[in-house]
């Protein structure tokens, strides 16, 4: 019987408080339970995991199993736990050094055939990973939001076993290389292009020379969008800190990040009859 601990990370807004999932290999008659404020799809890792480590050729302990998540107070949400349990649960059956997971941390959904699936708000992770000078073993799919750091710092692993493979030195893989960023800024709709409006204009200026916040305010048609869509033309560039959490935010959100857009100030443009509640957002479980 063995006892293992590998480190995660959750998901409570644009933080990522570090999370230790604590695997204990007991005596007694076998069981598998996770404690720690685990949501629904946390407490459903138990068969995912199981399954997933019996189809890759792997030996599941026949033991008391007891997977703690802590600190217990915070509550785990998502299917990011999956790699870091399984993981936790053949270091405890020392299929896997207890040191080799010293300075890893692992994410990821687990496939009933042991693949690996992709997680949402991998990116602000891996920037608090990058703080604590670990690496990160992370699904294919968030290689484009690793590949932003420009230092070399995680793996990608298609599955439990080549997880495994590269923990134990079997077949060690390659790490993430830092992709090339477009350094040429896109065109944006340019002030020269907009008739008239001498007054909106000068406050636009204003506003961008000293970091104001703009309000416009009239009736459909007058050409308020069009005015607020070249805001982004009179301000420099994102700096690489802002760039990185506009793709945080992206990573939470499940949208797509674009490496022709690095450092583009995003711009949203919602419908003039939406809303409070469509305009804020609400109801989704990031936020809760």
């Amino acid at each position: 019987m063995g006892f293992a601990v590998v480190i995660c990370r959750a998901q409570v807004g644009m933080d990522a408080p570090e999370v230790k999932v604590e695997v204990n290999l007991g005596r007694g008659l076998p069981a598998f339970q996770i404690i720690g404020m685990p949501e629904t799809t946390v407490r459903e890792a138990k068969d995912r995991v199981r399954t997933a480590i019996i189809n890759s050729g792997l030996e599941f302990p026949v033991a008391r199993i007891t997977v703690n998540l802590s600190p217990a107070e915070l509550p785990k949400h998502g299917a990011r736990f999956d790699l870091a349990i399984a993981l936790g649960i053949l270091a405890a059956n020392e299929a896997i050094p207890a040191s080799a997971l010293e300075t890893v941390e692992c994410y990821g959904e687990l496939a009933l055939d042991g693949a690996l699936r992709a997680v949402p708000g991998m990116l602000p992770a891996l920037l608090a990973a990058h703080h604590e000078n670990r690496v990160a073993l992370l699904p294919p799919a968030n290689e484009a939001e690793a590949a932003l750091l420009r230092t070399p710092m995680a793996y990608a692993a298609t599955d439990l076993t080549t997880a495994v493979q590269h923990l134990t030195q079997q077949q060690p893989l390659k790490p993430i290389a830092p992709a090339a960023l477009a350094e040429q800024q896109q065109q944006v709709p340019d002030m020269a292009d907009v008739q008239g409006q001498p007054v909106a204009k000068r406050a636009l200026l204003l506003a961008a020379a000293g970091g104001h916040h703009v309000l416009f305010v009239g009736p459909p048609g007058t050409g308020k969008t069009m005015l607020a869509k070249r805001l982004n033309g009179l301000m420099p560039p994102l700096s690489e800190q802002h760039a990185l959490e506009v793709a945080a935010i992206q990573s939470l959100s499940n949208q797509r990040f674009e490496l022709s857009q690095w450092r583009q100030r995003p711009f949203r443009s919602p419908h003039h009859s939406c809303s409070a509640a469509s305009l804020v957002g609400g109801g989704c479980e990031i936020a809760k």
